[in-house]
């Protein structure tokens, strides 16, 4: 058979934790549970001083809501006399500012025709120089060697797509 040392209760043992646990309960409420409550009390107080901080901030700030409101509806009254007097003002220059506008367009439109119209004309003469200078230049490249037909109507080819290409570039 076998022993049961394993299993066995010891009195002493059992004694000696339950006044160790008496001292260490004692020891930690007298250098513990006093501070700790000093500490929980203190915090109380200011969280109680902060809640009324914030309750007189809210009154505060309701009276201040409401002396604004009261001046906000001052002002909408305000606003709309004024708003009545600067719409009759801006159709009065409105009418002005169309007919000006009318009249600078005109002037715009006129002088734009006269501008395009010299670009046209521009454009006409440098076309007529670009063809001078070309034909020029064919012309000494005529001279310049003898062609057969094939190579004069290469010459021709190649003077269209170049006068082709100077004009498309323009337009």
């Amino acid at each position: 058979m076998q022993t049961l040392d394993v299993i066995s209760v010891n009195l002493w043992q059992i004694l000696i934790s339950l006044v160790n646990l008496t001292l260490l309960f004692l020891i930690l409420k007298k250098f513990l549970f006093k501070p700790v409550t000093r500490v929980m009390e203190k915090r109380q107080s200011e969280l109680d001083a902060q809640y009324a901080a914030a309750e007189a901030a809210e009154e505060s700030a309701q009276r201040s809501r409401n002396e604004w409101e009261e001046r906000l509806s001052h002002a909408k009254e305000e606003a709309d006399a004024i708003l009545a007097d600067a719409t009759e003002g801006a159709k009065r220059r409105r009418a002005a500012i169309i007919k000006e506008a009318g009249e600078r367009a005109d002037g715009m439109i006129r002088a734009a025709e006269s501008e395009i119209e010299l670009m046209e004309r521009r454009a006409d003469e440098q076309l007529r120089e670009k063809i001078v200078e070309v034909s020029g230049a064919l012309t000494e490249q005529l001279l310049a060697r003898e062609i057969d037909e094939k190579d004069h109507r290469t010459m021709i080819d190649a003077f269209l797509t170049e006068l082709g290409e100077e004009d498309g570039g323009r337009s």
